[in-house]
């Protein structure tokens, strides 16, 4: 099961360098923003760079690439100019991925602002229907990610992120990336083996497990149901070693990308850190 641990890794010097800083931490898969997380257009990705990184890839032993779009996107906005930058950056990132290789986007669900939530989650649903009728070459997973509810952050429940998936006319393009942190924050208990338990048969419930397509891995530094969106190194924050030990030795969740978001160090050596913890808890 450990060979589905990794962590996110920075893109600097091309997108194929942080296939190397992946390996060279012990991953066994990777996650990545595919240009600056923090500006709406990124520097476009030659033919070449693209090649550069499916070839890197394969010759890794990884498992799997992930991609993470970047923070600006909101398709949760009124209609304007953040909900059309929004829109034309998470087509780019649809067709980055396509060139890249790349199968699943994780992404948050937006922020409904003064709004409903209900007219935020319409707002997303919509958006996807117009994306995916533009970017067909995607034919990989976008994956809705749990998010801990600050503010008006959609996705802090089951139900609102069932509520994307069921309203849309393509949900077989949909999955779930469930944040040990966020779903902690956001009041689900899985510090406790009962928690656990009631957590995943409410997630099947409502979404199915078949959907849970990666996981992040962050303690968190905020209490259960705080709505505080805080990592911290695994083991050191309010969700303890439990909730880590219970996803690594559960054997529906063996094959499934297991994703590092924890604080970064110097020269990134708490993710190896981090890691090791993590490989110590599989029985």
């Amino acid at each position: 099961m450990s060979d589905y641990l990794g962590a996110h890794m920075s893109i600097a010097g091309g997108p194929h360098l942080a296939i190397g800083r992946a390996v060279a931490v012990g991953c066994g898969v990777l996650q990545i923003f595919t240009r600056n997380s923090n500006q709406w257009r990124g520097k476009p990705l030659s033919d070449a760079d693209c090649s550069l990184f499916r070839e890197k890839f394969a010759a890794s032993g990884l498992r799997e690439a992930v991609s993470h779009d970047i923070y600006l996107i909101n398709l949760a906005a009124p209609p304007g100019e953040t909900r059309d930058k929004s829109l034309a950056a998470f087509r780019d990132e649809l067709e980055t991925c396509a060139r890249l290789g790349i199968e699943k986007v994780v992404m948050h669900p937006g922020s409904h602002l003064t709004d409903t939530p209900e007219t935020g989650l319409e707002r997303v649903v919509a958006a996807f229907d117009q994306l995916f009728g533009e970017v067909p070459q995607f034919g990989g997973l976008v994956l809705l990610e749990t998010t801990a509810g600050q503010g008006s952050n959609l996705g802090r429940t089951f139900e609102e992120l069932q509520a994307i998936i069921g309203g849309s006319k393509f949900p077989d393009k949909f999955g779930v990336c469930f944040d040990t942190c966020h779903t902690f924050a956001a009041g689900y208990d899985t510090a406790t083996a009962e928690g656990y338990a009631d957590t995943m048969a409410q997630f099947d419930r409502i979404i199915g497990l078949e959907r849970l397509q990666c996981f992040h891995f962050n303690d968190s530094k905020k209490g259960l149901g705080s709505r505080v969106d805080r990592h911290e190194h695994i083991g050191l924050g309010e969700l303890g070693l439990e909730p880590f030990r219970f996803i690594l030795n559960d054997v529906r969740f063996a094959k499934i990308p297991k994703i590092l978001e924890t604080p970064k160090g110097d020269n990134d050596e708490m993710d190896a850190v981090n890691l090791g913890i993590l490989r110590r808890l599989v029985k």
